[in-house]
């Protein structure tokens, strides 16, 4: 009983928005589908994320089925500025996405993290990393996570260097799957890291500011 009130606590983000200085993270819905929809036809973003291309049809019945499950917690990734300066729709404001699934039914401490910055001209640019320092963050103070792992192909050495920088140990490498595992445990100086790295983070009212930018609209 214990374990089924932890993993309907997965689904507390949909009506969270998480801004940070570059990146805001804002819940995964129907209205970013089409978007998300169009970078998945890239071969490049197929690759890198291990994904089979889907119709627009099988995207909004993924993106519904995410919202629903208990055992992932997902957000798509603004441009702060683009966003926080009302230049254009979320849509349109839209740069990549992260989750964060529960992989150990045994310990709901552990989390594997995985982030996507799709947007080519963002990337190099800080955004993965204030992302996963985000995701960490609500991890850590909202789920319960102590326990880290992100599972990146073995050319992504961009992705496995950024995971190095926030204090993922690499653990092993799957030659089979060309993949690199790495881990993060998170004990009270890691906990105190993170807290100051993500201090300048506003959490706020997902459905509120919807209310407030349709207001503006009229």
């Amino acid at each position: 009983m214990r374990m089924r009130s932890r993993l309907e606590t997965m689904k507390i983000n949909q009506n969270t928005v998480l801004q940070g200085k570059k990146v805001t993270l804002v819940p995964y819905t129907s209205a970013h589908v089409s978007r998300y929809h169009e970078w998945m036809k890239s071969e490049e973003l197929q690759r890198l994320t291990a994904s089979e291309p889907l119709s627009l049809e099988q995207e909004y019945e993924m993106q519904r089925s995410w919202q629903e499950d208990a055992d992932k917690c997902t957000f798509i990734v603004l441009d702060t500025e683009r966003w926080a300066g009302q230049a254009g729709t979320e849509e349109d404001c839209m740069v990549g996405d992260v989750n964060l699934f529960l992989t150990d039914m045994e310990d709901p401490t552990v989390g594997e993290i995985e982030v996507m910055i799709a947007e080519p001209s963002c990337r190099g640019r800080g955004f993965g990393k204030e992302t996963t320092l985000i995701m960490m963050f609500y991890g850590v103070t909202k789920l319960g996570i102590t326990k880290f792992e992100a599972k990146v192909g073995q050319e992504n050495e961009a992705s496995i260097c950024m995971f190095k920088k926030l204090h993922f140990k690499e653990v092993a490498v799957n030659r089979v799957f060309q993949e690199v595992t790495l881990k993060l445990d998170v004990n009270e100086q890691q906990r105190q890291w993170l807290l100051e790295q993500t201090n300048h983070v506003e959490e706020k009212n997902y459905s509120v500011l919807n209310l407030q930018t349709r207001a503006s609209e009229t």
